[in-house]
């Protein structure tokens, strides 16, 4: 059984969302992440689904590659939905089932908490499809640089990020690798449920820490050789500057975000 972890891998494209600075991008997708846990009616919702269905159409990244990214987190969504529906008894009763009563209150939390934090992971795993893992810590650097003047240390922190980053994936693969010699050595990993696939993984845990520690050594020798010190003197290679499309696209979510507030007011009255 191979494990398939496809999050921080990023998708290469020519689109106009590759082509946003990644400062707009990283704020972009932080305040449309806060939006969404303000959609609490259906033109709220239809707001918010429309924006993401526009970015993902513009991003053309394969929509199964999106899902991918969220797939872990689907368990999650499922269970928060389930237990919305099971225990939230406001609202006129739809259904009585046993002990287990349907109302309009758990049924309207159930859809709007789980369609809500969708477009949340949604969204997230937009940002690291199109934005790559450097470019990424690249823009949170910049744009809390000015900490730098209060001691706070931005460029390490930063660069903890992007090894961070960088190593999702790669560890990723090592998983694999390391679950495919073990079954082709005889290791029975499937067919034993949960919990036995779980003892099972154990000893595939300290091949993967030693890969970790081998990678890491690695990473500090190369950084070493090329006299690496880090520092907010340190140059970058991409300069990031904001183009019109930047305006565009920040245009486009300052209208989102009226919108929003305005299907959220005229919801109250």
């Amino acid at each position: 059984m191979a494990v398939r972890i496809s999050i921080g891998r990023y998708y290469s494209a020519d689109s106009p969302i590759h082509r946003l600075d990644p400062r707009l991008k990283l704020i972009a997708a932080i305040i449309y992440m806060a939006s969404c846990l303000f959609v609490s009616n259906v033109p709220t919702l239809l707001l918010a689904g429309a924006l993401i269905v526009l970015a993902m159409t513009l991003a053309r990244v394969p929509l199964g590659r999106v899902l991918s990214q969220i797939k872990p987190a689907m368990y999650f969504l499922v269970i928060t939905s389930l237990f919305n529906l099971f225990f939230v008894h406001t609202g006129t009763v739809l259904a009585t089932i046993g002990p287990f009563s349907f109302t309009t209150g758990g049924v309207s939390s159930a859809v709007f908490y789980t369609l809500r934090f969708l477009l949340l992971l949604l969204m997230g795993s937009l940002l690291m499809l199109t934005t790559q893992p450097m470019a990424i810590t690249d823009a949170v650097e910049r744009l809390f640089s000015p900490l730098e003047r209060l001691g706070v240390p931005v460029s390490q922190a930063t660069l903890i990020l992007s090894i961070a980053l960088r190593f999702v994936p790669v560890l990723s693969q090592d998983a694999q690798n390391i679950v495919v010699a073990q079954t082709a050595r005889g290791a029975q990993l499937e067919g034993k449920g949960a919990l036995g696939y779980a003892r099972a993984c154990v000893p595939l845990l300290v091949p993967l820490f030693a890969s970790a520690v081998r990678h890491a050594d690695n990473l500090g020798r190369a950084m070493d050789a090329r006299c690496y010190t880090g520092g907010p003197e340190r140059t970058h290679y991409h300069v990031m500057r904001f183009a019109r499309r930047d305006a565009v696209a920040a245009a486009v979510l300052a209208l989102y975000l009226v919108a929003l507030a305005a299907a959220s007011v005229f919801a109250l009255t």
